[in-house]
């Protein structure tokens, strides 16, 4: 081959000047990544002894970039095979990748949970904690127990024109430790504050607590909205039943653990100051490392274009077109009202008529807490199966008709309350557990922020009222009929079930995508394993129940 009048030998690769004499041989190094590239290729013999192609001598003479451009693979050719298999191979990577980053996105969320439990419990409107406080220290009123219970719904009320906007100029992530870590400085300056309450000014008293209560609620509202929102964002729609039901069963054990924890160390110091500091510091330092688990969580991928796109007037727009959404919020403020109307004096009626302790209601709480741990899983399995609706009205209905029976509670037969805490956790959990993943169901993603809030918003209305009219009610009932205490309690406990029923109808009136009549729910409990499950006693009726497979004979 003759090139500018030099002649190359193809058997010893050196170039022939004409003069006689051959140029030495060129340097290896300078073919390997050519000839790399030729190893590479189907139908290329790739052999130590195989001299270079003739066209990768050309390519060397050229320069780099249109040696570049001509050495890319054709996907018209055979190169077109293996760079298509390139492309499987990353995308197979990447969906490796996101399996790995969800399965530790799980494992953190309920780790997270479980270390967050005593401190949500604590911030709850009632909890034994508080009620021990406002009962057994302080000995407020009902009225002002009635309005430090109506302050966390409040705050979801007055969040909902503040989460839209941190929804658009923050990740749902942000916002929610952010929110947090507010949330548990106030706790920390709670436990400071408790010095300064006066014992012998109710009134006072209430006031200090009222105003620390609704800064540490408003941030606990932020953190509730944009926690839901992120949940929704990286959690698979198919897998949030199955999931919450696992999550919620392993933080009920953490719950278990704190009630007894609470209680006995609320008895055993005989309520004083002190002992609520230490409960309130162990629940702080928990929360700390839940907030850093949050942190931890590889979700950053999942972002909210959508939310960031539509301008408020167009979210409530979307909002007013989803009719199952609007009557969720019709239903959920029915609920709200009947649940909080009397609900937060159940804890008072214990510690002021019955007398117990905090460790024996802390013992009942814990009852309900493990009902709830051991029926959880088959819950979240009826709710994947069957939809969200029909499951919670049959717990709620179940749940409801036992609480009839606080109507006949005293000091003779305050024994049957173990029983009936426990089987209100049985019942209970399908509807507290339906209620959340109905809500994620039902909500529009465009407006998923604003959606959430709205919701929040109403039935807190609802929710605020309710206590502070319970509260005032019992008061004037009390100053009425002195000495009938009991029979005041009896009276006003009829109020929920009643309530409670009238709105499960309202329940039955969203439509729900791919959702299950309620009689297919009422046949499926029919079925011994199913009631086994429910009632924590899965795994007698896996054993009862379980037929080996039999061989098939072959018959010759």
């Amino acid at each position: 081959m003759m090139a500018s009048g030099i002649r190359i030998d193809i058997g010893t690769g050196k170039k022939d000047t004409g003069k006689g004499r051959l140029l030495p041989k060129p340097d290896e190094a300078a073919f390997s990544p050519l000839r790399q590239l030729s190893r590479n290729q189907p139908g290329v013999p790739t052999s130590s002894h195989q001299p270079p192609p003739l066209h990768s001598l050309a390519l060397a003479q050229c320069p780099a970039s249109l040696a570049l451009k001509a050495t890319q693979p054709s996907s018209s050719g055979p190169s077109g095979t293996s760079s298509s298999a390139l492309r499987d191979a990353s995308r197979h990577e990447t969906a490796q990748a996101r399996k790995r980053a969800l399965a530790t996105s799980f494992r953190l969320c309920t780790s997270e949970g479980v270390v967050a439990t005593p401190l949500v419990i604590m911030t709850l409107p009632v909890n034994i904690v508080l009620a021990a406080l406002f009962t057994k220290t302080l000995a407020l009123p009902n009225h002002t127990i009635g309005i430090i219970t109506a302050l966390p719904f409040v705050c979801n009320c007055l969040q909902v024109g503040l989460s839209p906007l941190l929804s658009r100029w923050f990740a749902a992530k942000s916002t929610t430790v952010v929110a947090a870590s507010l949330q548990l400085l106030s706790w920390v300056f709670f436990a400071g504050l408790l010095n300064f309450l006066p014992a012998n000014d109710p009134a006072k008293a209430g006031l200090m607590i009222g105003i620390w209560f609704f800064v540490s609620s408003f941030c606990g509202a932020i953190t509730g909205v944009s926690w839901s929102a992120w949940i929704q964002e990286w959690v698979p729609a198919r897998l949030r039943g199955k999931y919450f039901g696992r999550r919620n069963r392993i933080c009920q054990l953490s719950n278990l653990a704190f009630l007894l924890l609470s209680g006995w160390v609320l008895a055993a110091w005989d309520y004083a100051r002190p002992a609520f500091q230490l409960i309130i510091a162990f629940a702080v330092l928990l929360r700390a490392l839940s907030i850093l688990w949050q942190y931890r969580m590889p979700t950053e991928a999942t972002d909210r274009p959508s939310i960031r796109a539509a301008g408020l007037t167009d979210q409530l727009l979307t909002l007013r077109r989803a009719r199952s959404y609007l009557w969720f919020i019709v239903f959920g403020a029915s609920w709200a009202f009947a649940a909080n109307c009397f609900g937060p004096f159940y804890h008072v009626f214990m510690f002021k008529e019955l007398t117990l302790s905090a460790l024996q209601v802390s013992l009942l709480s814990v009852c309900g807490a493990t009902g709830a741990a051991l029926s959880m899983p088959a819950w979240g399995q009826l709710l994947d199966r069957f939809g969200n609706k029909s499951v919670m009205t049959v717990s709620l209905v179940l749940w409801q008709l036992s609480n009839v029976f606080w109507c006949f509670v005293n000091r003779a037969n305050h024994d049957w309350l173990y029983l009936l805490w426990f089987f209100g956790g049985l019942t209970n959990a399908g509807f507290f557990l339906g209620q959340f993943t109905l809500l994620l169901k039902l909500i529009p993603v465009p407006a998923r922020n604003l959606a959430i809030g709205l919701n929040l918003a109403v039935t807190s209305i609802f929710a605020a009222i309710a206590p502070i009219i319970g509260g005032l009610i019992l008061d004037w009932a009390q100053a009425s009929w002195t000495g009938q205490n009991l029979a005041i309690y009896h009276v006003c406990f009829i109020a929920q079930p009643l309530l409670a029923l009238a709105a499960a109808w309202l329940l039955l009136k969203i439509e729900e995508p791919a959702a299950a009549p309620l009689t297919h729910v009422v046949g499926a409990m029919r079925n011994v394993r199913t009631l086994a499950a429910l009632s924590g006693a899965s795994f007698l009726s896996q054993y009862v129940f379980y037929l080996a497979p039999r061989r098939r004979r072959i018959r010759s």
